[in-house]
């Protein structure tokens, strides 16, 4: 498979347009038409994991965190510039995904919102808008005994999806009518004689991009001659994504009993606390990172707990002195846990590509006590 082919993969699960304005996603380095065998995931693009991908015959990187931030004025084997200099000198591409993934359904954010057990959590700020697309109803009527067998066809076709539920309809049943005249080849019946049968009425929702798949796989399931379908516009209120998630937690729990969650899933060695050890947790927030002035509109929701990667000394201050409990994990800490979950994800999509999750990847920080 090509770059480009590979990143269009990439966006269907990750869609650029979540990006923060301020971003730099996307293909950075490389040749969109180069062929790929190798991919390597990462957070961060350093020294290190450029020769690791070197020694991996990798031919294509996909980080998290953009490997070029700034405008580059120059490009040289020493300084700044230098891991971009030996990655185009290697031929490696790299395609770079940050903001993208904190805001995707499935992404950073919800991930840190699962582990701690927020339930139905919405973004908390910094709002983008989600990736347009048109959804249809497909209702078709199918006689009893072929229902289960046209259903089938038209999910494995694409139909049935909302949000992260697969395999999505609504069936009743009915009777249909119909009399079959000279010209006609009917599966049941007979010419000339008006028939009542069993029939379901199916309904699902299909994409457009899979319209035109999802009919052709339903005719070719039904036993009719001509089905009786139809095929419905449907209205869909844009999409509310952004940064962080808040919510109720499933069940309240203790900040000792959360940080052993955190520490389970994200492998976390230290965090830094602010606020009651102590307190029973039922409204919480997340934000991967370094989050900026959400904090601010955590404060004003009055969440018990706050999870981040970071936070600035005022910042510090200002939750302290309005009785919000924060959990600090270290910025990359807070995001690596999802690249195990992006590589099954990805390996999905592309099954004739080796995935792997970056070794030499790690927090720029060593904690230690002293």
């Amino acid at each position: 498979m090509k770059v480009k082919d590979i990143t269009e993969r990439i966006e269907k699960i990750v869609p650029l347009e979540l990006a923060q304005d301020w971003d730099n996603v996307g293909l950075l380095i490389g040749d969109p038409q180069k062929n790929v065998k190798n991919i390597l995931l990462t957070i961060d693009v350093t020294g290190d994991v450029a020769a690791e991908a070197k020694r991996l015959k990798t031919d294509l990187i996909v980080s998290y965190h953009p490997v070029i931030w700034d405008s580059l004025k120059k490009i040289t084997a020493e300084g700044q510039s230098s891991v971009v200099y030996k990655l185009i000198r290697r031929g490696l591409a790299v395609f770079s995904i940050h903001t993208a993934l904190d805001s995707a359904t499935g992404g950073v954010n919800d991930g840190l919102a699962e582990i701690i057990g927020i339930v139905d959590g919405k973004p908390i700020g910094d709002y983008v808008n989600g990736p347009a697309t048109d959804n249809y109803k497909l209702v078709v009527f199918v006689p009893a005994e072929s229902a289960a067998e046209v259903s089938n066809a038209v999910f494995a076709a694409g139909a049935g999806a909302i949000g992260n539920y697969s395999h999505c309809g609504f069936g009743a049943e009915g009777t249909g009518t119909f009399l079959p005249l000279k010209d006609a080849r009917p599966a049941i019946g007979k010419k000339g004689k008006l028939e009542k049968v069993p029939e379901i009425r199916f309904e699902t929702i299909v994409p457009a991009e899979k319209l035109d798949e999802v009919i052709a796989a339903m005719k070719k399931a039904h036993p009719y001659e001509t089905p009786a379908f139809d095929i419905i516009k449907l209205y869909d209120s844009p999409a509310k994504f952004g940064l962080g998630r808040i919510g109720k937690l499933a069940q309240p729990l203790r900040i000792a009993q959360i940080i052993k969650k955190i520490k389970k899933h994200t492998g976390a060695q230290a965090v830094g606390l602010i606020g009651n050890e102590k307190r029973l947790v039922k409204t919480a927030a997340v934000c991967a990172g370094s989050c900026g002035k959400i904090i601010n509109l955590v404060i004003a929701a009055k969440a018990d707990l706050y999870l981040t990667g970071e936070l600035k000394h005022h910042q510090a201050l200002a939750a302290q002195e309005a009785g919000l409990t924060c959990i600090c994990l270290s910025h990359t800490v807070s995001e690596r846990f999802i690249l195990k979950k992006f590589a099954k994800q990805l390996q999905k999509q592309l099954n004739s590509v080796t995935i792997r999750v970056s070794k030499k990847d790690a927090d720029p920080f060593n904690w230690k006590n002293i």
